[in-house]
């Protein structure tokens, strides 16, 4: 965080000094939530969660070198108590930013928040120092937690932000007001929380209402209700995607042998060549983001391809593609699930496993609602129509209605399994695995597929150490 004293947070925050002898002190590390974060001169944020207590730890982040607690009573170590934690952060944040000169980016959507952000991450900061969201911390918490994570140097600050509801982007927004706003698309993830697609584009078009005049609202031309967020604004509109009148598009696309996508990309000054490191077709859109985005903020379109073609996953368990010794490729993309990035990465795996066996490890996909039943079921008929080799259904109800509607889609239980748990996966798949297959693992957070994966890369862990020492 840039260096601020105790007795300037106090101010900030509207909070009052205990056990602190010198408010001149400043905190000149990093703002943090977890204790084993802490370094020298931290300013440590104590929630009071379900289970857990900052509070609780407030002597030893001190003694581990924090600079003060900021804390909801007074804790016994040096302390800016305030009524409540969390708006604190989210003034502390709003000053912060403001102080910056920084340019602020903030992007939202229902499919690719963070793929994106880190593809766009890479590429800024080929240009200038950038900071910004790490995983998906994009909510009230995790946001004001990254934007204190800035520096003086900072000269691009990337957000992401998610939401669970109208009214939850115009709140982000207001915590770090952007200048340039990025909206993907509007799909069906949350669904059941919105109560419909409308509602979900009334949500994510906060985050253009939120942009300034001379600001930049960058939208998905592909999505019509991405597209119609251009009337909500006063910013500039700049259009992305693979349609003939978006300001930033891609011609000639496809995917290499590898299932990696390739394209040309045209910006209002000129066209370059990319192929991504990335694994599936979906990326391209995500790449696009990434490129007006990056030409809005002067770079050339010969910077913007190389800088894309060279990036790389930085988020763990979004398509993390390990190839085993005995040639078996895991693909783990098992942080979080909807039906819309259900599809993209079954199609990525067919792309990658042309001539091979595939297999698809799929779990619930949860918060759909009343759509849940017939999402999972057309989830389960896809992978027919799409040949994979192998549906294997992980868990109770949701994934009896994957392993249906692939049954009624022509599987007729060769194809298709349904299995109660990641452990009984993990032992269909020892058991029937065979050199040269692939495997994607997909399901929401809370089904906790990940698993799998790490199974399957451990085995071949402890078998290449054995083949090693000889036993």
């Amino acid at each position: 965080m840039i260096a601020l004293s105790l007795a300037e947070i106090a101010s900030v925050v509207g909070g009052q000094t205990y056990d602190i002898p010198d408010p001149a002190v400043q905190v000149t590390g990093p703002v943090v939530r977890d204790s084993r974060e802490v370094e020298p001169g931290s300013l440590f944020v104590a929630f009071v969660g379900e289970r857990v207590d900052g509070h609780d730890y407030a002597a030893d982040v001190v003694a581990a070198g924090a600079a003060a607690v900021l804390a909801s009573r007074p804790v016994g170590v040096p302390a800016i108590v305030v009524d409540d934690v969390q708006a604190a952060l989210g003034a502390l944040a709003r000053h912060v930013v403001e102080r910056l000169g920084a340019t602020l980016v903030a992007l939202t959507g229902s499919v690719g928040k963070t793929s994106s952000k880190d593809l766009l991450a890479q590429v800024l900061r080929r240009k200038a120092p950038t900071v910004f969201t790490p995983g998906s911390l994009n909510n009230e918490i995790g946001l004001p937690l990254t934007a204190l994570s800035a520096t003086d140097e900072t000269r691009f600050l990337v957000l992401e932000m998610g939401a669970r509801g109208i009214g939850h982007i115009r709140y982000l927004t207001g915590l770090t007001p952007p200048r340039i706003g990025l909206v993907l698309n509007v799909g069906t993830a949350h669904i059941g929380e919105f109560g419909g697609r409308e509602q979900i584009a009334q949500a994510k078009g906060e985050l253009v209402e939120a942009l300034p005049a001379d600001g930049a609202a960058v939208l998905n031309a592909d999505d019509p209700l991405v597209r119609a967020m251009a009337s909500r604004t006063k910013a500039r509109v700049i259009l992305f995607g693979e349609a003939e009148d978006a300001d930033v598009r891609a011609e000639n696309v496809r995917l290499t042998e590898n299932g990696q996508p390739a394209f040309t990309l045209h910006t209002p000054s000129g066209c370059s060549d990319v192929t991504l490191r990335l694994y599936g077709e979906h990326h391209v859109s995500n790449a696009l983001a990434a490129a007006a985005v990056a030409h809005e903020l002067g770079m050339s379109v010969d910077e913007i391809a190389l800088a894309l073609s060279e990036a790389g996953t930085l988020s763990r368990w979004r398509m993390e593609v390990t190839e085993r010794p005995d040639g078996v490729t895991v693909v783990n993309d098992a942080y979080n699930a909807n039906p819309e990035s259900m599809r993209a990465a079954l199609r990525a795996l067919v792309a990658m496993g042309k001539g091979r066996r595939t297999w698809a490890v799929l779990g619930q996909m949860a918060e759909l609602g009343d759509d849940s039943l017939t999402e999972h079921d057309a989830v389960g008929r896809l992978a027919v129509r799409l040949n994979v080799s192998k549906l294997v259904a992980v868990g109770g109800r949701e994934a009896s209605w994957l392993q249906l509607g692939a049954y009624n889609e022509g599987s007729w239980g060769e194809e298709s399994v349904h299995v109660s748990d990641a452990q009984a996966a993990i032992d269909l798949l020892r058991s029937e695995l065979r050199p040269g297959d692939v495997v994607l693992v997909k399901a929401s957070r809370s089904v906790g597929l990940e698993r799998v994966a790490t199974a399957l890369l451990d085995d071949a862990a402890v078998s290449s150490e054995g083949q090693v020492s000889g036993r």
